[in-house]
């Protein structure tokens, strides 16, 4: 069922229309909109996307973004001449804390 009707939002797409019928509703299309799955399908008890879903997109990679290198260019952007040394710091200080304080909400790493 999602396989169809994504098929026809991409029809309506690529053919560029501005509107279209969608399960016996006449909808505008916005050529900016985009549609995406987020999926982890090696993790116990998820399953792979059906191939008539799959061919519908393009994979895409995802990587651990390297936390020193993100604080170092924002305290760089804050004033701090000396933010290549104080990165890795704030790194494993923020690492630290979100392994060992608690869960709770208050807490936001």
């Amino acid at each position: 069922v999602v396989a169809q009707q994504v098929l026809e939002i991409r029809q309506a797409l690529l053919q560029g229309l501005t509107e279209f019928f969608f399960e016996s509703r006449h909808l505008k299309v916005k050529n900016t909109c985009g549609i995406f799955i987020t999926m982890n399908p090696g993790y116990a008890g998820r399953t792979e996307l059906p191939d008539n879903l799959k061919v519908l997109f393009r994979p895409v990679a995802m990587m651990v973004p390297d936390y020193t290198l993100i604080a170092e260019i924002m305290l760089y952007a804050e004033g701090f001449g000396t933010a290549k040394e104080l990165s890795p710091k704030f790194t494993k200080l923020f690492s630290l804390s979100s392994e060992q304080l608690s869960k709770q909400d208050h807490y936001d790493f």
